[in-house]
């Protein structure tokens, strides 16, 4: 595609966007004189779809004429709320309805999980996660390690970027498997890197791991509603993913679990039990042994926040209405003008270490400012350009498809020229 350095070609790409539209269904933040900021932090907190209190308000009014009875007599019955959200959310993440469910928060899903599929033994304990995880996932596979009595010094393996290079290279995950592979019970491996916004080859790495008879599990947090992880075929044991970045759904959101079809029926899987992980059909017989739901629902313990999944719910309903291709095809449009320009800048001070190739990557670019420091940061805060640094260097950038414009992106490279 070719690209130009102007406001009117940014303009007219807008005019022609089918989606454009979109971005008025978002409520958009703005400056004290009534100017929408260049918000490109969807990779942090997505903003909030003005649907979202008509949803939300749906639930509190039933909650208020209705009181229990509104489990079963809300417009939306709370007592399975929650199924509401799965067709949608499995297309999201390329899966199967009933590896899918909606539940807790995310580094508490990647515990249960690892309660069910992290089983060392003496001999077969060690966990494989890239060496710039996000600091929740390396927290959570250090701690499972000392919770089965073993050093984490010893049994936590880094995936590295090689001398000098940012990017994770999938030769080297194959090293590592190929020379400790009989050691390895486990990968945990950030679907999409949060620092560089890498999107990783997730069949490869499933593939990888399997064939050295270690379990596969991904952390999607900076994937779920930005890249197409098509998780049911890449083989992926488990995964799970907060929905409060580019799913839109507020902050501190539930969060989404994938089991593979495959273990749906193993009952004799290790897992925590719960109410609402049993049977559906005797649940309310409330003297039943436990009898655990087939699927992703049996890693389910408790009866579903409706408040919150109506926040999701409302966010979830436009990409249902959008598709995620759709989205997918504009974001690669919207971030390739984004690094042309950032290329126009023609700094020496300046490089992007995403990936430049856009099946690699989302729609977040990581820039890196030589000899840069957070005040470089804050002065684009003070221009209204709202984006997310990370130590020791990079500004993270990411226009999202659905409320971002190419004259954002724009008016953002702009304002980045002029203050460097």
């Amino acid at each position: 595609m070719t690209y130009k350095n102007t406001l009117e070609y940014a303009k007219q790409q807008d005019k022609d966007d089918q989606l454009s539209s979109l971005r008025n269904r978002f409520h958009i933040p703005k400056d004290k004189n009534g100017k929408d900021w260049l918000y490109f932090t969807g990779n942090s907190l997505g903003l909030q779809p003005k649907s979202t209190k008509e949803y939300i308000n749906q639930e509190l009014e039933d909650w208020a004429n209705l009181g229990v009875e509104g489990h079963f007599e809300a417009k939306n019955p709370w007592l399975n709320y929650h199924e509401l959200l799965t067709d949608t959310m499995a297309k999201i993440v390329g899966a199967k309805p009933i590896e899918v469910v909606v539940m807790n928060t995310l580094t508490t899903n990647l515990h249960l999980l690892m309660v069910s599929f992290y089983r060392p033994t003496k001999t077969k304990y060690k966990i494989v996660i890239e060496s710039d995880a996000f600091p929740s996932d390396r927290y959570a596979v250090q701690s499972q390690l000392k919770f089965h009595g073993f050093d984490e010094e010893v049994g936590l393996i880094e995936w590295k970027p090689r001398e000098g290079e940012e990017l994770l290279n999938i030769e080297d995950l194959e090293t590592i498997l190929e020379f400790e592979g009989d050691e390895v019970a486990m990968l945990l491996i950030g679907g999409v890197n949060y620092y560089t916004g890498q999107f990783l080859d997730l069949k490869r790495i499933a593939e990888i791991g399997h064939k050295k008879n270690c379990v596969v599990g991904i952390d999607l947090a900076h994937g779920a509603g930005n890249i197409q992880p098509d998780l049911h075929n890449s083989g992926v044991d488990f995964a799970a993913w907060c929905s409060y970045k580019y799913l839109n759904a507020g902050p501190g959101s539930l969060s989404g679990l994938f089991v593979h079809e495959k273990h749906s029926d193993n009952k004799e899987l290790p897992r925590f039990g719960g109410w609402w992980n049993h049977n559906k059909e005797t649940r309310f017989n409330m003297r039943q042994p436990f009898d655990v739901m087939q699927g992703a629902e049996g890693w389910q313990l408790s009866n579903p926040p409706i408040l919150s999944m109506a926040a999701i719910k409302a966010s979830l309903d436009l990409f249902d209405e959008v598709g995620m291709e759709a989205l997918r095809e504009k974001s690669e449009k919207l971030t390739g003008y984004f690094e042309f320009l950032i290329n126009e800048i023609g700094s020496d001070d300046i490089k992007i270490i995403t990936p430049s190739n856009p099946k690699e990557r989302g729609c977040q670019l990581s820039i890196q400012v030589k000899n840069a420091d957070k005040s470089l940061h804050k002065k684009l805060t003070e221009r209204n350009v709202i984006t997310d640094w990370r130590e020791p260097d990079v500004i993270r950038c990411a226009p999202v498809p659905l409320y971002n414009s190419f004259e954002d992106v724009y008016k953002m490279v702009l304002i980045l020229k002029d203050l460097l």
